[in-house]
């Protein structure tokens, strides 16, 4: 069988490997909505209604004091502000994706350090990010952001969380583990952007304009820090204004007092931001078209500006019970649902009381309603301990489902206290992949509006949760109704993008540009789909049209170096690249295809540079892992090759190309057992490729498994007809 060696070693030597890796990247657009993706971002109201939250304290000093001590008032801060400490150092290994993480201080500032095992046992894939700001308060946890130099914002790995989530941590101390969200094989690493949705429920309004050019939004200027009053009383400039010009009457019509609205409204304060039903994808709201991030103020119907939604009924999800959910599970109760309650009947937000005088209150607030239960004094069952209050049985702590890390306060008001540990360790799931309908959940109904029939189908294929009845759906109600906006259109081939019908992903790019020729997102969409259909043309003059609109768009010019790639266009490829790392260096695809376009020019050196530039972002992508494993199998570093094929395969298993190619490399390392592995799992993958069922033959020979070899021969002429070489070592079997 000498002669199938030198063939695994001519494949993986071959100077046209490059054409060969090029085809292995298309264009796979992000799951990133159309207003998150090159559409500008910004407020309905001008900033300058919004005043320097620090301007109340003059009139409302005592107010300002006790709410600086709340969780609110310390949700997000600079570090080193006062207002947050540096982290502690300490050191987190993280099995589930195989990589460490180190917190370091130097110079005063803190950093968060990731590296890998390489295959010699050294260090890989060494990146070390400094954090900017902390979000969250403490009284849980704190997770750390790194701010770009352009103003884009980024969670960080790993959380702090306080010793009370793990009590046996130790009196005083707390502990690191993975932010939420991150606790699992695949996750973002320093990549997860911080959009408009996180900072408008983690902060207070960001006062300069918020911008996006299609690789994230844009926070310039100093942050808020903290949510400030403005938040639950609407923007205080002119109430301010008012008070200074001692218009008592004018200062009191210009700010907004939840104290006095009816009950819904004064309930929309608070469920703007504790009203998430989910935090899986789902979509758990939809924030109308007409109205910008930052722009909900307290006062107005929160319909107007958000649809919620939930799973539906009889999914298995009616008790789900996760960190932003608090209004979502009280509006489950009894309690609730009997009696005019709001959370302002339990929580002053101007001074939130700890430990046993937060107790007592509560406990004072249930007896006013509830002053009969228990009068023996006795809990009502001997299992539960004495000392027990109204809360401990009726709205007891319990570990949240999406950050495992942390126990809260259940609001949902239950009669009996479930029976089980409920604060037992959770494992963070792979994935929160839902699959069903999606049940409109607040408001509990909506007029039949041609409007709310879109937003209703939109939420159904969103996320992907209904494509199969969803997407129907939102074509008909396109169809009827014919919004004038572009978006809903693009959102409609974004989801046939999610079954891969490509023809109808052109059809609705082609309307949504019909109504704004400048959409920048359906343009992107349009030559991800062209590319996919090898029409490499129509891809170009949709990317190129998308750059020319968006010049600082690094995506967009990150998929039109690839596509110029496949046409045979390296110079400009190369640019476009060049350029796309020029406003993002840190762009994992876009170092991939730089390195292709190296092999492209022989250049094997400046390609192993960029796969491992891409790797050092992005240890999991799986194209690169793929790439540079190919190019070390090339040079006969087989064991090296043998590393990488791996990782490539952990990532996605599903990846054929590296299970196919990882075969032969084990076929000449002389793995064979192995080798079949690799090679029967790349035919079970993709049963119609020959050359996979060939090599399979081969090593199947090789170890004398004639019958086997055979089978596979035949099925590879029957794939190619024309195949010499598989005839060739059918002929070469003993009879």
């Amino acid at each position: 069988m000498e002669r199938a060696s030198r063939r695994w070693i001519v494949v993986l030597l071959a100077s046209g490997a490059a054409v060969f890796l090029a085809a292995l990247f298309v264009v796979v657009p992000r799951e990133r909505s159309a207003r998150e993706s090159g559409a500008p971002v910004t407020r309905d109201d001008p900033a300058d209604r919004y005043a320097d939250a620090s301007a109340c304290a003059n009139c409302h000093a005592k107010i300002a004091r006790t709410y600086a001590l709340t969780g609110m008032a310390r949700s997000f801060a600079r570090l080193g502000s006062g207002r947050s400490r540096l982290g502690t150092a300490g050191r987190l290994d993280h099995k589930a994706s195989d990589r460490q993480y180190t917190m370091l201080q130097r110079d005063g500032r803190f950093y968060q350090r990731r590296q890998e095992i390489g295959f010699d046992g050294t260090e890989a894939n060494v990146l070390e990010v400094e954090a900017h700001y902390v979000i969250g308060s403490g009284n849980h946890a704190q997770t750390y952001l790194h701010r770009n130099t352009d103003g884009r914002l980024f969670e960080m790995p790993v959380t702090w969380y306080s010793r009370q989530e793990r009590p046996e941590t130790g009196a005083g101390a707390g502990y690191w583990a993975m932010s939420p969200g991150y606790d699992k094989s695949a996750h973002q690493d320093f990549r997860r952007l911080i959009n408009q949705d996180c900072m408008s429920c983690h902060n207070g309004y960001p006062r300069a304009l918020v911008t996006d050019d299609g690789n994230g939004p844009v926070f310039p200027g100093a942050l808020p820090e903290g949510i400030d009053c403005q938040r639950c009383h609407g923007p205080g400039q002119a109430h301010i204004d008012a008070a200074q010009a001692e218009d008592v009457e004018g200062a009191r019509r210009t700010i907004a007092n939840p104290g006095r609205f009816d009950r819904e409204r004064q309930l929309e304060a608070c469920m703007q931001c504790h009203l998430e039903s989910t935090s899986g994808p789902l979509p758990f709201r939809i924030r109308r078209y007409e109205h910008a991030p930052f722009s909900y103020m307290p006062g107005k119907p929160l319909s107007d500006y958000f649809i919620h939604f939930d799973h539906a009924p009889g999914t298995g999800r009616e008790d789900k019970f996760e960190i932003a959910g608090a209004a979502y599970r009280l509006r489950k109760s009894a309690c609730f649902q009997r009696s005019d309650m709001t959370c302002l009947t339990c929580h002053d937000p101007h001074d939130i009381p700890r430990g046993a005088e937060a107790v007592q209150r509560y406990v004072a607030i249930c007896q006013s309603c509830h002053g009969g239960a228990h009068r023996s004094g006795m809990p009502p069952s001997p299992d539960v301990r004495r000392s027990a209050s109204c809360l401990d049985c009726h709205m007891p702590r319990r570990r949240t489902e999406d950050a495992i890390h942390v126990a809260m306060t259940d609001h949902y008001i239950q009669r009996r206290r479930p029976d089980r540990d409920l604060l037992a360790p959770r494992t963070e799931p792979e994935s929160y992949e839902y699959r069903g309908e999606v049940a409109l959940y607040y408001p509990p109904q909506l007029a039949s509006t041609p409007e709310n029939e879109l937003y209703l189908a939109l939420a159904q294929v969103q996320q992907g949760a209904n494509l199969a009845g969803g997407i129907p759906r939102l074509e008909r109600a396109i169809q009827q109704y014919r919004p004038a906006r572009p978006d809903i259109y693009h959102e409609l081939a974004r989801a046939y993008a999610k079954t891969s019908n490509l023809a109808s992903v052109i059809r609705w790019c082609e309307e949504a540009l019909t109504r704004d020729r400048t959409f920048v997102p359906a343009l992107k969409e349009l030559g991800g789909a062209a590319l996919k259909l090898g029409r490499l043309d129509d891809a170009a003059r949709s990317l190129e049209k998308a750059v020319a609109l968006g010049r600082n768009d690094g995506y967009a010019l990150a998929d039109l170096g690839n596509v110029y790639l496949q046409q045979g266009r390296v110079d400009q490829a190369e640019q476009a690249l060049r350029r796309a790392l020029t406003i993002d260096g840190d762009l994992p695809q876009a170092n991939n295809t730089l390195g292709l376009a190296a092999l492209k020019r022989g250049d094997q050196a400046q390609a192993e540079a960029s796969f491992r530039a891409a790797l050092r972002v992005q240890p999991d992508l799986a194209e690169a892992q793929n790439n540079l494993a190919t190019l070390l199998a090339g040079r006969r570093a087989y064991r090296e090759a043998a590393y990488h094929f791996e990782k490539a395969i952990r990532s996605d298993p599903a990846y054929v190309d590296a299970h196919h190619s990882y075969g032969l490399v084990l076929a000449l390392m002389e793995s064979y057992p192995r080798a079949v592995t690799e090679l029967e799992t790349a035919v079970r993958l993709a049963p119609d490729r020959a050359p996979a069922r060939l090599d399979l033959a081969d090593v199947l020979a090789r170890l004398g498994r004639v019958d086997e070899a055979r089978r596979e021969y035949t099925a590879a002429i029957r794939l190619d007809p024309a195949n010499q070489e598989a005839r060739a070592g059918l002929a070469a079997l003993p009879r």
